[in-house]
């Protein structure tokens, strides 16, 4: 199967940016759309962001204006950039992903701590 792996997560100040990556490195099957969900301590698993082989973008309200999902193919990668962070984005980020056999793909997920 698939297997993504999720890069960039750490720490930053309130305020400031990270840029999180997510690289399917084995292609098993082809992915129609990638995307991040992220989950905090004593919190549901939440969608971020997702992107459509058609480049079709879907946030959750909460990060509208603040993050970008982008992607580049040739690297079978998924980016977040995330701008404006607020301790509220403090969460382990997950890459999801998902085929045209409409099976799901979960990273191990990657820290982002917001934090003065």
């Amino acid at each position: 199967q698939v297997q993504l792996v999720e890069s960039g997560g750490g720490l930053v100040q309130p305020g400031g940016s990270l840029r999180l990556s997510c690289a399917a490195s084995r292609m098993i099957f082809s992915l129609n759309a990638m995307g991040w969900y992220r989950q905090a301590p004593g919190k549901q698993r939440e969608l971020v962001a997702t992107i459509t082989v058609g480049d079709t973008t879907n946030y959750a309200d909460s990060v509208k204006g603040r993050f970008t999902i982008s992607r580049d193919n040739a690297k079978n990668t998924v980016y977040l950039e995330m701008n404006s962070l607020k301790p509220e984005d403090t969460a382990v980020y997950y890459c999801w992903a998902t085929n045209v056999y409409r099976l799901h793909y979960w990273g191990q997920g990657t820290q982002v701590t917001v934090s003065s």
